[in-house]
């Protein structure tokens, strides 16, 4: 049975900690409220560009001279998969879904047969998966050091990945990110990114019918395709920086609780332990007393 003394060091500690906790979720949750407006703000724009995208190659299916970027190589077999994860922990289990993702996904290609090629972003990302994919990780991206993500660091992380697609490196590309739904939901997300992949509906058919192209859809094609990479790049970190500062939110608020559980635990047993030991003494006293 742990002393007195020990019992009260260990509830300063835990005090300690708590306190430490408490101020990691208030900081959290005032950068979240900010890396919140900046995902929904990007959500518009990524959207129509989707849209416009998404009718501009529905009209070009089938067509030869199409970009690269949205036809493809032809091929299946080499597998680039764009991992953004935090550059930090401490934030429950946000890093560890998305890690938990790509890593299913490419032991599913490696099953196949196919090669797979991993471009990580973020720090934990690459810590992590450097544990079981050392020999497959073929750049690494992190922005710890920057205050405030911007266009600037995804242009950087497209620019990459178009170099690898244009050096015949890979043939599909997929990214995978966060995407933020609630400060206690960040949904684990794949989406393919090369070959372009867009949702087609019947309202974004009808809608891309309205417009008439100057120049050419192949033109617009060719410029736009490389910019959408930029873009949904950028998103993925906006969304990863939110469900980020969430999950830590959570989390140092889960930490908090606990810790103050624990506090009322260790106090209890610590005015036990005291009272059973006054206790003691005054019975002690007492037959000493008794005894003269």
């Amino acid at each position: 049975m742990p002393s007195l003394k020990d019992l009260k060091n260990r509830i300063a500690s835990v005090k300690a900690t708590q306190k430490i906790t408490k101020a990691m979720k208030m900081v959290a949750a005032a950068k979240l409220r900010r890396a919140q407006e900046a995902a929904e703000a990007a959500r518009p724009y990524a959207e129509r560009m989707n849209k416009v995208l998404a009718g501009l190659s529905a009209a070009n299916a089938g067509n030869a001279e199409a970009p690269l970027l949205l036809s493809g190589t032809g091929k299946d077999q080499v597998h680039l998969l764009i991992v953004a994860t935090g550059e930090r922990g401490l934030a429950g289990g946000f890093n560890s879904s998305i890690i938990r993702m790509a890593r299913d996904h490419a032991l599913k290609l490696l099953a196949q047969g196919k090669t797979v090629k991993i471009l990580t972003v973020g720090r934990k990302g690459n810590d992590i998966l450097r544990r079981s994919f050392r020999e497959n990780i073929v750049d690494y991206v992190t922005f710890r050091e920057v205050k405030s993500l911007g266009f600037a660091q995804a242009d950087e992380v497209a620019h990459k990945v178009l170099a690898l697609f244009n050096a015949g490196e890979f043939d599909v590309a997929t990214l995978f990110y966060a995407r933020f739904q609630s400060v206690i939901a960040q949904v684990p997300t794949a989406s393919q990114i090369i070959p372009a992949k867009f949702e087609t509906t019947g309202t974004a058919d009808a809608s891309s019918a309205l417009y008439e192209y100057e120049p050419s859809e192949e033109e617009i094609l060719e410029d736009l395709l490389p910019k959408n990479i930029a873009v949904q790049i950028f998103r993925a970190l906006l969304e990863n920086n939110a469900s980020f500062y969430g999950a830590q939110m959570s989390a140092m608020d889960n930490a908090t609780r606990n810790a103050g559980d624990m506090i009322n635990k260790l106090t209890l047993s610590y005015n036990r332990q005291r009272q059973a030991q006054i206790t003691k003494e005054l019975i002690e006293i007492i037959s000493g007393a008794e005894a003269l």
